[in-house]
């Protein structure tokens, strides 16, 4: 394994590292030696919030293994700090660390609902369902002031235009209102993401996320509003959170969550230098085994980007884990649905007051 033993735990932050992205041309290392102990950096750094006027704002794949082909981001990195992250990577492409920059330097897509709306009104556009905050949370902290999620959502409303939402924040509750009038017209699904109920490893490994008890508490009043609901246990770690597996899928059912799934823990790119600094650093007794196990899920590698595979790994530990999840989801009554079916015949253009469109 690397030796990372010059970066201590970061309060507050997934990551202490400043880890190079892959495209980085010139690494620069400081000698601490030769900085002044008072320009060293001590404490949790400010997040630093940079704003974008976009080009463009949906975004199409192919994948076969996510249920979606469209999908927006509201922002660029994700202050939540999951060190796990699979977009930890995309920070390269803006020259900035998927470390700690990933948590720190944010970027916010300030015109993404005039975007989203333009792009909606477009001759050629055809109406399927689009994936809000995939890449990184459409709910994580600066959304409470600067509220792009919540302009898409009205603009997906009056569009008659079907979401889907992938979060771990109690913020979603803030738009509860807009929520409930789109599943009325079965236009959203929500999907929470609960990792784990140990408060401990929460916050060491998504140090700037609701608990699991509150997620749990989220799922339960979205229901309650009837908004459709999946849970997502993700992701599965072996020695670190998949003994929860269980406990997690009764205690979702419990709340009143429809359906359930499980991802396997995967680690793109620079991903995986920074998880194995996390578990030497919390984690020392047991790192070397966490990663054997994942490389005997991965073929003896890290990782697997093979469609099919990234996201619950093959072989005989990879069987076991999904054995267990799929007798827990049947003894608990859960779906394996992993889209509730969204209608997307109500779909309309708004009329256009002059040249403008009819939001913003």
């Amino acid at each position: 394994m690397s030796d990372f033993s010059a970066n201590k735990p970061i309060k507050g932050r997934g990551t202490a590292s400043k880890l190079a992205g892959r495209f980085a041309i010139t690494l620069v290392e400081v000698d601490e030696n030769d900085v002044p102990v008072e320009d060293l950096e001590t404490s949790s750094p400010k997040t630093q919030v940079r704003y974008e006027t976009a080009k463009t704002i949906i975004t199409r794949n192919n994948s076969p293994d996510i249920p979606f082909t469209l999908s927006v981001n509201s922002y660029r990195g994700c202050e939540h700090g999951c060190v796990y992250c699979f977009a930890r990577p995309s920070h390269a492409y803006l020259d900035l660390s998927p470390g700690l920059d990933f948590e720190t330097k944010l970027t916010a897509k300030v015109n993404a609902a005039a975007l989203l709306e333009k792009e909606l009104a477009h001759p050629s556009y055809r109406c399927e369902p689009i994936a809000l905050g995939i890449n990184t949370d459409a709910y994580q902290p600066i959304e409470k002031q600067l509220g792009i999620t919540r302009q898409l959502l009205s603009v997906c409303l009056a569009y008659g235009q079907p979401v889907s939402l992938i979060t771990k924040s109690t913020l979603i509750l803030r738009d509860l209102d807009i929520l409930t009038e789109m599943a009325q017209k079965r236009l959203v699904h929500v999907a929470i993401s609960v990792t784990t109920l140990d408060n401990h490893l929460k916050r060491i490994l998504e140090p700037r996320t609701a608990s699991g008890k509150t997620r749990l508490q989220v799922i339960k009043t979205l229901r309650e509003a009837g908004i459709p609901v999946t849970v997502l246990v993700a992701p599965v770690i072996p020695f670190i959170n998949d003994h929860e597996m269980e406990q997690i899928v009764e205690a979702s059912a419990d709340t009143g969550a429809q359906s359930i799934h499980y991802i396997m823990l995967r680690l793109p790119h620079e991903v995986a230098p920074l998880f194995e600094e996390w578990l030497i650093q919390h984690y020392p007794d047991r790192a070397s085994h966490v990663l054997q196990r994942i490389m005997d899920m991965r073929g003896g590698k890290l990782y697997d980007s093979r469609f099919g595979k990234r996201m619950t790994g093959e072989g005989l530990f990879a069987d076991i884990i999904n054995q267990r999840f799929h007798l827990a989801r049947r003894k608990h009554g859960l779906s394996d649905e992993r889209l509730s079916r969204l209608d997307c015949y109500q779909f309309t253009v708004p009329a256009k007051a002059g040249d403008q469109f009819s939001l913003f």
